[in-house]
């Protein structure tokens, strides 16, 4: 019975592997995407979390059709992702809000096509601020998903949000031999403290951090493989710092930034890299990880020379846009 299930897993893998050169040279190849999407909230009070501001009689002003209007450009620019390179296999989420969120984001919207599922936190954040994880389901296999919450409260510091693990069987590729197999990939969506805020919100970033290597640190050393290999970890999110912050020296995975790209987010006509994917030396990376620089995701910067993101809200005002932050793209094996 074992043998047949492991058969049947295997079976349905293989016939979501789209662009997959199954009898080649493991030339297989995923995608994955990550992203702020600025406060993504719903218009209903989750009770017990500050969400006042994004009801529609809140300061905001959140009404139902700005929030299927953003849904939809969601949905417009993953869909614009997956015609110029492919389906992202796994996106990363961070300001999420709920559970409601993410159903209406997959099943009821443009990406209900797509056929995502997934898995996301339910933290201790004030706002009710989450990080979520969308896969497609032929080419990830969830086994388990857990959050892990960082000490925040125990240190005397604001609770934050939790740091999402999941792990999967997908298909991997020996590139020696062309071989295909399915093996473990683990995947964990992180999205850590802002800067603003000053020593409390810094010390509660690197809190995060510690907790997030800490879980990674635990993967590496104690975790085995099919073929013996080093274990095959991915970590992606919004980690408010660029890729010389202190707190990358903790990791023993590696940056795939593109580095002459300009960045992510854009505070005072200055390109910031604050979203990263990371992953263990396991994981070859086919193209690194660079912003997605759709023309609607951006607009000219009117204090500054250049471009800067599109936003949904200026402060208190409606802007209309997407978010403050661009999503990045890497393509991995």
């Amino acid at each position: 019975m074992r043998r047949l299930l492991f058969f049947t897993v295997i079976a349905s893998l293989l016939l979501g592997m789209t662009s997959a050169q199954v009898s080649g040279d493991a030339s297989y190849h995923l995608r994955a995407m990550e992203w702020n999407v600025e406060n993504l909230f719903d218009t209903v009070h989750d009770e017990g979390f500050l969400d006042e501001a994004f009801l529609p009689q809140g300061q905001y002003q959140w009404t139902s059709s700005r929030y299927w209007r953003k849904l939809d450009e969601l949905a417009k620019v993953i869909a614009a992702v997956a015609d110029e390179g492919g389906v992202p296999d796994f996106i990363g989420l961070c300001e999420v809000e709920n559970d409601s969120v993410l159903t209406t984001l997959s099943r009821r919207s443009a990406l209900r096509g797509l056929g995502y599922d997934y898995v996301m936190t339910q933290c201790e954040d004030a706002r009710g601020i989450d990080v979520a994880l969308l896969y497609q389901p032929m080419r990830f296999r969830l086994l388990a998903s857990q959050s892990f919450r960082v000490p925040s409260r125990e240190q005397g510091l604001r609770p934050t949000r939790d740091i999402l693990y999941a792990k999967g069987l997908t298909i991997v590729g020996d590139s020696a031999t062309g071989e295909m197999y399915l093996d473990t990939l683990y995947v964990l969506v992180a999205h850590l403290p802002s800067r603003v805020g000053g020593h409390a919100s810094d010390q509660n970033r690197k809190l995060a951090a510690a907790t997030l290597w800490s879980v990674v640190d635990s993967l590496m050393t104690h975790t085995t493989t099919v073929r013996g290999t080093q274990p095959r970890v991915m970590v992606m999110g919004d980690f408010n710092a660029d890729a010389s912050d202190r707190i990358f020296r903790e990791t023993p995975l590696q940056l795939t930034d593109e580095r002459s790209a300009l960045g992510t987010y854009c505070f005072r006509g200055i390109w910031q890299w604050l979203d990263h994917i990371l992953v263990s030396s396991s994981i070859g990376i086919v193209a690194p990880a660079r912003p997605v620089r759709l023309p609607w995701l951006l607009e000219a910067d009117k204090s500054y020379d250049g471009e800067m993101p599109r936003r949904t809200f200026r402060g208190p005002t409606y802007h209309g846009g997407i978010s403050d932050h661009l999503p990045i793209i890497l393509d991995f094996r």
